[in-house]
């Protein structure tokens, strides 16, 4: 890209034209490789500093590129998209024909806060997991998950490096069969960031589900996803009330 392209003032602002440029010139990068630098593509542009660095983080917001402090910036990895529907993070990672793997954090007895309690019906212990869902060995999500041990009264000493799901549905023949699920979107804290291995202030995408077996209350999760790698589809219909 040393060829000088001077964008021009007009009807469309100047970082929407570059990151129009830079769309076309990653498209015949590699994920993984690095972009030029500030500097160079100021010069290659005719723009500011300032330009270049909204129309960076534009496409980071996009998921197209991804910084590494102190590296620079780079092409991003293709995200990992999902339908909305009732599966299991092994179930879903599986059928993209990626790797699942996951990292137990902790796995106890705990007491649960008002909304699970309410949820579970009994303000009494519940098991309290924690994991980082991972695939193809790159951090994807945090789950921080509760489980009714009415039904699973000695989850606490299966494996559960693998699906929950499948855990409950074969040894306590308990399948999770509905749920209700809200997402919102926030920015990486210090903590969020070192466990899915981002910058502090990345976007994430946020998943609160509680589900059920059979009618009975089986589960309550809330999933960090790192929306740099992880989007949602959603069809929809004109047969929906508004």
């Amino acid at each position: 890209m040393s060829q000088t392209k001077v964008l021009k003032l007009g009807a469309v602002p100047k970082y929407a034209q570059l990151e129009t440029q830079l769309l076309a010139y990653v498209a015949d990068l590699e994920p993984g490789e690095p972009i030029e630098s500030e500097r160079s593509l100021m010069e290659t542009y005719g723009v500011s500093r300032a330009t270049v660095r909204r129309a960076i983080a534009d496409l980071v917001n996009d998921g197209v590129l991804v910084r590494r402090a102190g590296q620079g910036t780079f092409v991003a990895e293709p995200k990992v998209q999902t339908n909305l529907h009732l599966a299991s993070f092994t179930q879903d990672m599986t059928q993209r024909g990626r790797v699942p793997s996951t990292a137990v954090l902790s796995m106890q007895l705990a007491t649960p806060d008002e909304d699970v309690a309410q949820y579970f019906g009994s303000s009494a212990p519940a098991w309290h997991l924690e994991r980082v869902r991972s695939a193809d060995d790159e951090p994807m999500a945090y789950e921080e998950q509760w489980i009714n041990p009415r039904y699973a009264p000695d989850l606490g000493t299966k494996d559960l490096r693998g699906s929950v799901y499948a855990t409950l549905a074969e040894d306590y023949d308990c399948p999770v069969d509905a749920a209700e699920q809200t997402m919102w979107g926030i920015n990486a804290d210090d903590r969020l960031a070192e466990l899915l291995d981002v910058e502090v202030g990345q976007a994430l995408l946020v998943f609160d589900r509680v589900s059920s077996s059979r009618g009975r209350p089986i589960e309550s999760v809330r999933s960090w996803y790192r929306a740099d790698r992880y989007r949602v589809h959603m069809s929809l219909d004109t047969s929906m009330e508004a």
